[in-house]
């Protein structure tokens, strides 16, 4: 059962972008924010205005060009499936740099599949659970419906953008 539900789970990740923006729940924090769990947009992120964290998350950041490069070269190539909490001030650090370095990357934004997670880790649909989501963010790189790697919070050396774009070069040329 658990082999065919991954693909089945992971080929509804990589369609939800095109028949849908959100598909979310939002429960208040104990501060007094919004935790969003379930498939959210970045339009959510940067337009709510309890998110202050994410134009902050955006200063002085310059992305890593071999991540640029690599997310250019195959962008036709992989999808993005991102964990992250709203609560979460490792999301807050990440999250907006990623999508920075998205669009410094030309990388389209149907191809990128960003999930809401709650203080537990969980999701809806059971998503963490299938994908073994035990921290956030994680950044997985899929190749035709398979994940070819991960960066989970900051990566192995603290940069998680240097790392995201070692995965991607790993892969090596796309398929059609």
């Amino acid at each position: 059962m658990k082999k065919f539900f991954v693909p089945v789970l992971i080929l509804f990740i990589a369609t939800v972008p095109v028949f849908s923006q959100n598909q979310y729940e939002v429960t208040p924090d104990t501060d007094g924010s919004k935790i969003f769990k379930g498939i959210i947009s970045r339009e959510v992120l940067e337009n709510d205005s309890t998110f202050k964290w994410y134009a902050n998350g955006l200063l002085g950041y310059s992305p890593n060009a071999a991540a640029i490069a690599a997310l250019k070269k195959y962008s036709d190539s992989i999808q993005l499936v991102v964990f992250m909490g709203t609560w979460c001030e490792d999301s807050h650090f990440i999250i907006p740099k990623l999508y920075y370095l998205l669009d410094a990357a030309g990388f389209s934004r149907d191809k990128v599949s960003l999930v809401g997670v709650d203080r537990n880790k969980k999701s809806l649909g059971h998503l963490t659970e299938a994908l073994n989501i035990v921290n956030v963010p994680t950044i997985i790189v899929m190749k035709k419906g398979k994940e070819t790697g991960r960066v989970v919070e900051y990566g192995k050396t603290g940069l998680f953008d240097k790392e995201l774009g070692e995965i991607i070069n790993s892969i090596g040329a796309p398929s059609h």
